[in-house]
């Protein structure tokens, strides 16, 4: 199964902001939406990732700064501040083994898919999960389909 075959069947939904959007404006989207990530994009072009993970390392590295004097407040945050600049990339031709092993590698779970300088979508690890499950019990049946007699 290739990344392609994915993006199709979740769909080309993807929610983006700018690198100058205010962290707290992104977290909101993205709760509203009931997201895990957001694009960043400047000037139509990829410029990094915002996950769940980087807000919460930003709230927990300011949790720890209070302890140890005044900080800057967390309204004054932008997601150029915290995001992923170079995320890894997959492509639309890419095997899902191949895609699975880079982000456990790179310790992404959500994955831009560019085709050129053309952001297709973004490949969740759940996505991943999801349309290998389908895969196998799309197989399974076949497989006690071709054996005669197998109970249902």
């Amino acid at each position: 199964m290739q990344v392609k075959e994915i993006l199709r069947i979740k769909g080309g939904t993807l929610w983006t902001v700018t690198p100058g959007t205010l962290l707290s404006e992104a977290v909101v989207s993205m709760a509203d939406h009931d997201i895990g990530s957001v694009v960043v994009m400047e000037g139509g072009k990829l410029a990094g990732m915002l996950t769940f993970r980087e807000v919460l390392k930003i709230l927990a590295k300011r949790q720890v700064e209070q302890r140890t004097g005044p900080t800057p407040t967390m309204s004054a945050i932008t997601v150029a501040d915290v995001m992923v600049a170079e995320p890894a990339l997959a492509t639309p031709d890419m095997e899902v083994d191949q895609l699975r092993a880079l982000m456990l590698e790179k310790h992404q779970r959500y994955v831009p898919v560019m085709d050129g300088d053309t952001m297709l979508g973004v490949i969740s690890f759940h996505d991943v999960a999801k349309a290998v499950l389908e895969e196998q019990a799309f197989e399974n049946r076949m497989l006690k389909g071709y054996i005669k007699d197998w109970p249902a």
